[in-house]
This record gives C-alpha cells, sequence and structure tokens, in this order.
C-alpha cells in the first residue's frame, strides 16, 4: 500500500540528511531546521487517504485502555481449581521455563488465590462474569470474550506499546495513526483519532499516560492522537486571544497559510504542511469542541445509565460519553485509557474501585451506541496489556494487602460491533488460568483482526521508513476469523 510517488512528493519525503545535503551546510539552514518541530520528513504530508482494500465491518473503534493490566482470573476466565486448590503452592509444570517480573521473582512455590469476588453465568451465551462486574454481565450476549490473549511484554510500558503500536520500543505509530492514515478522517472539525485519560481517585496504582502511546511515529505528524483533557478546557489554547474575533483569527490563518505553502515549496519539507493542518483543525475546533462538552440536550435517562460521575470530566464515566460523542461526529478512533489497575497488593480493595468506575460506563456505552444504531459499524474493544498470576503476591494470612503480578502467557479481553460474533467466548486458558490451551490470540493478530475489520489488509497497509516497509502487525499477525460475525 505504497504507491509510487510523484517527485514533489519524493521531495516532501527527504529525509533530514539528505534535506540539509541538498540545501548545504550553512548555519543558517542549520538552524532553519532545528526550528522545525520535528527534525526529520519521516513521510509526505498532504497525501490522500489510501482506503481500505474490501468492504469494511466497521468505520470506527473505540479502544477502552485498561492500564495496569485488569485480573482475569478474578474478572472473566472462571477456574473452579483455583478455589478448590485455594493456598497450595503453584504446580512447577505450569511454570517452567517462564519469564516474570522482578516483582514475583521465582514463581515456583507461590500459593495459588482463589477470585475475591465469586462468579455467575449469564446470559443464553452462559458467560462466567465476576460479581465485580453486574453490568457487564447483563450486556454478555452482545460481548465476545477472548480468553486466549498473550503478549510478549511483562511490563508495562513495553506491552502497552505492543499492542497499540505493534513494537515494545517506543516510536512506532500507533493503531488510531494507522487508521487516519489508511482511511482518512470523517469529521472536517474534530480529530481523527481522538484520546482520553482517567484515573480511579484516590488510587495508589495508577500508570503514567506516555505521548507514545498515541504517537503517529514516522507517519506525519498530523495522524498522531490529540488528547482531550479532562477539565472545562478539553483543548488548551483554542479561544482567541483578548481583541481578536472569529472573523480576525480566520484572516490570520489564511495569511499564514500562504506563508507556510511558499516556505513548503521553497524547503519541501513535510511538517509545514502537517502544521498547516493542524492550525486549519484548532480553527475548526473552536466551535466543535464547545458543542461535544455541552451536555445540556443529552436525555437524563442516558446520563444517568452511564453513572453518577457522567458530569465529571476526567471520570471514565465521562469519557465513556465523549466517546459516543466524538464518533457520532465522524471521529474514526476513540481511545480511552484509564489506569489503575496494577493491584500488586490491593485486589481486595483497589480491585473493587475500579470496576465500579468503570463496569457501568463501559456497558452503558454498549447499549447506548446499540440504541443509535452505531454498534453495528462501530468496534468497542475492552482490555489491557496483559493478565494477572492465578499465585499471590504478597502473604496469603494477609488479605487487605493481597495482589498479583504481571502476567503477560493469559489474559481476557472482550469485544463488541463493528462485525464482531455476540454471544461468545474463544479461547481457552488451562485449570488455573495460567497458559492458553486452545486458540491462543497473539496482540498481533488482535491487530490484524481489527485492522480487517475496517477493509484493511494489515499486510498491504505499509510506510516506507528508512529504506524498510513498516506496518502495525511488524511481520507478525493471523486475522482471527472465528470472531467475525
Amino acid at each position: 500500500m505504497n504507491p509510487p510517488q510523484p517527485s514533489v512528493e519524493r521531495l516532501r519525503q527527504l529525509t533530514r540528511r539528505e534535506f540539509l545535503g541538498r540545501s548545504g551546510t550553512g548555519l543558517g539552514l542549520a538552524a532553519l531546521a532545528g526550528l522545525l518541530p520535528r527534525d526529520s520528513a519521516m513521510a509526505a504530508s498532504g497525501l490522500p487517504a489510501l482506503g481500505a482494500h474490501f468492504a469494511p465491518r466497521a468505520k470506527r473503534v473505540i479502544y477502552l485502555f485498561q492500564n495496569g493490566a485488569p485480573t482475569h482470573v478474578d474478572l472473566f476466565d472462571y477456574k473452579e481449581r483455583l478455589i478448590r486448590d485455594h493456598g497450595k503452592s503453584m504446580p512447577d509444570e505450569y511454570i517452567g521455563g517462564k519469564r516474570f517480573s522482578t516483582m514475583t521473582g521465582k514463581a515456583d512455590g507461590k500459593r495459588l488465590l482463589a477470585p475475591v469476588e465469586p462468579f455467575r453465568q449469564h446470559g443464553q451465551s452462559g458467560a462466567w462474569v465476576s460479581a465485580l462486574m453486574p453490568h457487564t454481565a447483563q450486556i454478555a450476549d452482545r460481548l465476545c470474550f477472548v480468553k486466549g490473549m498473550h503478549t510478549d511484554a511483562v511490563n508495562h510500558a513495553p506491552a502497552i506499546s505492543l499492542l497499540l503500536s505493534g513494537s515494545q520500543i517506543p516510536g512506532r505509530p500507533a493503531l488510531g495513526a494507522w487508521m487516519g492514515y489508511g482511511l482518512g478522517s470523517m469529521a472536517e472539525n474534530l480529530p481523527t483519532y481522538a484520546v482520553l485519560t482517567s484515573v480511579t481517585r484516590n488510587t495508589s496504582c495508577g500508570q503514567i499516560f506516555y505521548d507514545f502511546y498515541w504517537g503517529s511515529g514516522f507517519l506525519p505528524s498530523r495522524h498522531q492522537g490529540v488528547k482531550l483533557r479532562g477539565s472545562a478546557e478539553p483543548v488548551l489554547y483554542l479561544s482567541n486571544p483578548d481583541g481578536i474575533d472569529r472573523t480576525t483569527r480566520r484572516a490570520m490563518l489564511d495569511d499564514l497559510a500562504a506563508l507556510n505553502d511558499q516556505h513548503l515549496h521553497t524547503w519541501g519539507d513535510p511538517e509545514i504542511a502537517a502544521r498547516v493542518a493542524q492550525y486549519e483543525m484548532a480553527f475548526q475546533m473552536q466551535t466543535s469542541v464547545p458543542e461535544l462538552t455541552d451536555l445540556s440536550r443529552e436525555p437524563e435517562s442516558v446520563l444517568k445509565e452511564y453513572g453518577p460521575d457522567v458530569r465529571n470530566p476526567g471520570t471514565y464515566a465521562y469519557n465513556c460519553l465523549m466517546a459516543r460523542r466524538l464518533v457520532e461526529r465522524g471521529v474514526r478512533c476513540v481511545q480511552l485509557m484509564h489506569a489503575g489497575w496494577d493491584q500488586h497488593n490491593s485486589i481486595t480493595t483497589e480491585l473493587y474501585h475500579q470496576c465500579r468506575d468503570t463496569d457501568q460506563p463501559s456497558a452503558a456505552l454498549v447499549l447506548d451506541l446499540e440504541r443509535r444504531g452505531l454498534l453495528d459499524d462501530t468496534l468497542v474493544v475492552w482490555g489491557g496489556e496483559f493478565g494477572r498470576t492465578p499465585f499471590i503476591q504478597g502473604s496469603l494470612e494477609d488479605r487487605v494487602r493481597w495482589g498479583r503480578d504481571h502476567h503477560p502467557y493469559a489474559f481476557t479481553l472482550w469485544m463488541a460491533g463493528g462485525g464482531i460474533k455476540p454471544g461468545i467466548s474463544f479461547g481457552e486458558t488451562d485449570d488455573l488460568g495460567m497458559n492458553v490451551v486452545r486458540d491462543p490470540v497473539h496482540v498481533h493478530d488482535l491487530q490484524a483482526t481489527l485492522l480487517h475489520l475496517l477493509g484493511i489488509d494489515h499486510e498491504r497497509l505499509t510506510y516506507r521508513f528508512q529504506g524498510r516497509d513498516f506496518r502495525l502487525t511488524d511481520v507478525h499477525g493471523t486475522v482471527v476469523r472465528p470472531i467475525l460475525a
């Protein structure tokens, strides 16, 4: 998916080294290059979207990313043996040769920990869901639980980067950036890729939100995610300064665009065009963002569905409602990131807080999309970067400080809408929830499947950088066809 480009576009893709080599080595030119927001022409800007390879099932994605790794064995992956063998040592044959975080140390001898709350089966599908997630349980027949997930990373930032960008090393484009590059925008006055973050109040296990979780990497910078702040002013500096009205601002931007266009044709730096596009988007968002965040026309019944925190900017409930409002206004990818799931010593306390804050809004979002006719072509994904160990971290005698460590070998996520088969559980772990024993799904397989639902062949959506064609799935990935509707 890398068509030959005309010479002018080749000029716009010059690397920094080529740019300086062709332009001379004077200090003035070096200073000019240093003033640009990014020091390389990593990709062309102004290129049209490449388009889908085949008919898509989904037009947009809402990724409800749970930073810190929810514990699959306490929420969705019911194991009777964990209850029966609670307190017994972890059998050696389950952990041989496996790598764990330094907080676990040697896993042999660790004692098994039963789920902290009971499980029940729900709906016609009979999906197992913990009592900690009663609202999710009510929509079980609309969901596809993928229980065979596994990953390569054992720590948070590398695992999140791998899942969202295809590489444990930061610097690759995130899923939403690839979507914008491949499919283009559906909204004139909102970004293609929006990001919202939240943290459970008073949590002691929050995760850091690194900007590379929604970065554009080597793609044009106009494809990077736009983070909407959890406050009364979601985007800084959108409002005009005192004494500047909208007409004046429009004229200023037109003049600036003309100057930048001259500069672009002189120097061929693609980030100049990206800067012009961002100026224009900011101007459009002066009117679209206030309308987006105005909840006065939302029915009280809808607000109630999302829970008591829905009116509070920066909460997970508020962000879920914003996600629905964003996609119905044409945003292609909305990435919610909620931190606080890293429960090394707080399974009996903070797990309850996390479920309380996220369960009801997540379910309400699915129902709200369905009611508005948006669920059929909106793919919703809920999950974290890995799972948590079936054995305890800490002392079994100190229940208040029970915890579970990082677990890359098996975890669960759920998906809804957008061409996903509802009411099924795909994949299976062993009787302790330790290893995947049937229908494994690697994170690259998940990425391939998400792109497939969007009408994209993951092997053909590529971008040439530093002499190599890169893609979201790196050199891996297989579409998980059994979960497609």
